[in-house]
């Protein structure tokens, strides 16, 4: 498309994100889905909001909280019309909970159930409980993070998908009786 501006790379290529601002960014739906429609290229509020179905103020306000939290900035302004046009990207390609909240958590896979409910092929969703050593948890973990690292994209106006990694050490069961049988 003419009007739009080149794709030009986030700052970073991985973000943390462990900071309370963020983790209350992340808390709701809508900033979610934004961040996830500025995973591909810049776009504007009136864009964003079109392509979301939602209020161009309300669009605005969450943009704000997202750039107040370090998670987007303005990668562009064009003068449009006697206005000024602003470009908003995601700071980073990717970003990794550095110690993940319960809030931020539950807002987070909040965000994606949405996805996946909106998603116009069925997911592939999986969930399967292993016994690890820490050293194959780990060995697990970097392979995880490196398939989804080193998956080459396709070219522009291919469907965009989702990928959503999560490995966690279940909690130890409080003690009662069947407590050292599998969980499922």
């Amino acid at each position: 498309m003419p009007d739009q501006p080149p794709l030009p790379q986030p700052p970073e290529d991985v973000m943390e994100i462990g900071a309370p601002e963020q983790f209350a960014a992340l808390a709701h739906p809508l900033r979610q889905r934004l961040l996830f429609a500025l995973g591909q290229r810049p776009a504007t509020t009136s864009r964003l909001a079109a392509r979301l179905d939602a209020k161009k103020g309300n669009v605005a306000h969450h943009l704000k909280v997202l750039r107040e939290a370090g998670l987007v900035h303005i990668a562009e302004t064009r003068q449009v019309r006697g206005g000024t046009e602003q470009y908003y990207q995601r700071t980073a390609r990717r970003m990794v909970v550095t110690e993940p909240r319960a809030a931020g958590t539950a807002a987070m896979l909040a965000a994606v159930a949405q996805e996946l409910d909106r998603a116009p092929v069925d997911p592939h969703l999986t969930l399967r409980h292993l016994r690890l050593s820490p050293a194959k948890a780990k060995e697990l973990g970097d392979t995880l993070t490196r398939l989804v690292d080193e998956a080459e994209e396709d070219a522009e106006g291919r469907p965009v998908h989702g990928v959503l990694v999560a490995l966690y050490e279940q909690a130890a069961p409080t003690g009662g009786p069947g407590t050292d049988r599998d969980p499922a």
